[in-house]
């Protein structure tokens, strides 16, 4: 039987093209169907979610998901990457050495205990972790055919020091902004954050989507342009930054 995007708890932004708002921090992730390919962008904040995220895009999709991007190297976005056994793993250049490595293992592992995952869950997250295969430096095109074609771009830094963002060309086109943009509470700036470049990374965003795309942020509610261009202001004047 054919299950419906509503049906699963996903949000239709169009043809073969949705997110999914997930429980616990509001992370969000992305979905994007062509012929014989799937594209998920985002990996949930477990190896249990992920695999849930599997199982949905499988049946969304009708085949299994082919390849992986993670918007940047945080828990919430990366934990569910292991359950995606040949999945192709792109993500910006950096990435993969934020998640490689037993020092920065043990910091994703830390952070996300002290966001509330269960040790439990975070240990066996971590020690399955996978790191991006396929290191995106300026932009690269994916063909996941039947016409359907996606851009990566690494836009940062801003969020992090690798943040990677999605445009999904259509009528209208879909900008995955992961946490560059946040709706639903102020965008968070970590220790690993790059202040004084996140402006630019915004600007970089809006010129890849432009006026009309929908804006999909790693948190919160889908956004236009004008609410990017206003989160991207709060930030130029909360880091001091000239514009």
């Amino acid at each position: 039987m054919t299950v419906t995007w509503e049906e699963l708890g996903w949000e239709r932004l169009g043809a073969g093209v949705g997110r999914r708002r997930l429980p616990g921090w509001d992370c969000t992730v992305g979905l994007v169907v062509g012929e014989g390919s799937v594209l998920l962008i985002d990996a949930g904040s477990s190896l249990r979610e992920g695999a849930l995220l599997r199982a949905q895009a499988e049946a969304l999709a009708g085949h299994r998901v082919t390849h992986l991007a993670l918007t940047h190297p945080h828990f919430d976005h990366v934990f569910g990457a292991a359950a995606f056994a040949g999945a192709e793993v792109f993500g910006a250049v950096g990435a993969e050495a934020a998640l490689s490595g037993r020092h920065a293992r043990e910091e994703l592992r830390s952070d996300a205990v002290g966001n509330g995952l269960a040790e439990a869950d975070a240990t066996e997250a971590v020690d399955a972790l996978v790191a991006p295969r396929h290191h995106v430096g300026g932009e690269w095109t994916l063909d996941l055919g039947g016409g359907r074609q996606v851009l990566l771009a690494n836009v940062g830094p801003g969020h992090t020091a690798h943040d990677l963002a999605v445009l999904v060309p259509g009528g209208p086109e879909v900008v995955f902004c992961g946490d560059l943009v946040e709706e639903s509470g102020v965008p968070q700036a970590g220790p690993d954050a790059v202040p004084a470049r996140w402006p630019h990374a915004l600007d970089r965003l809006l010129s890849l989507g432009g006026e009309d795309a929908l804006y999909v942020p790693g948190h919160g509610a889908v956004v236009g342009a004008a609410f990017v261009r206003e989160q991207r202001d709060a930030l130029a004047v909360r880091f001091g930054v000239s514009t």
